[in-house]
């Protein structure tokens, strides 16, 4: 089915969403890696499970990372400090954001605003954004080849 591991992360606000997700992508087959919240805790913060999920994708970003939180913003900010993470955020439905997410920017993760999305909206969402490939146009490689080129080398 899939070439790679979905890598899932939230905090408090995103951990119904997370599990309802989970539990849906587990029932199709895909391979998940489940870095927390592991319980609903309303004192936790998002780094603290964003950060080793953003970690696993950056040394693996042929990998996909769905991220949740209350609005997806913070969650996508951690992720982003990390070479070859690529994530967005995305707070409402509309097949032409998350299909240029994937097309022209190749990104890697999605962070879902989980205070604007129902679970099946989000769950609509996701199945489409890990059926869209990226374009492998030239002028997009080359604009994310200048990206990664801020990080250092690792």
């Amino acid at each position: 089915m899939q070439d790679y591991t979905i890598h899932l992360a939230t905090d408090h606000a995103g951990f119904e969403m997370k599990e309802f997700i989970k539990l849906a992508l587990e029932e199709l087959g895909y391979i998940l890696i489940d870095h927390g919240a592991s319980e609903y805790d309303e004192g936790d913060d998002y780094p603290d499970f964003i950060i080793p999920a953003a970690e696993a994708l950056s040394q693996s970003p042929e990998d996909r990372a769905l991220l949740f939180g209350g609005s997806g913003q913070g969650e996508a900010i951690a992720a982003n400090r990390f070479s070859n993470v690529r994530a967005t955020a995305y707070y409402h439905f509309d097949p032409e954001i998350i299909k240029l997410s994937r097309e022209h920017n190749n990104a890697n993760a999605l962070s879902l605003g989980a205070r604007f999305l129902t679970n099946e909206e989000a769950l609509e969402s996701i199945l489409f954004w890990l059926e869209v490939p990226f374009s492998n146009e030239e002028r997009h490689v080359r604009r994310i080849d200048k990206i990664e080129s801020f990080y250092p080398e690792e």
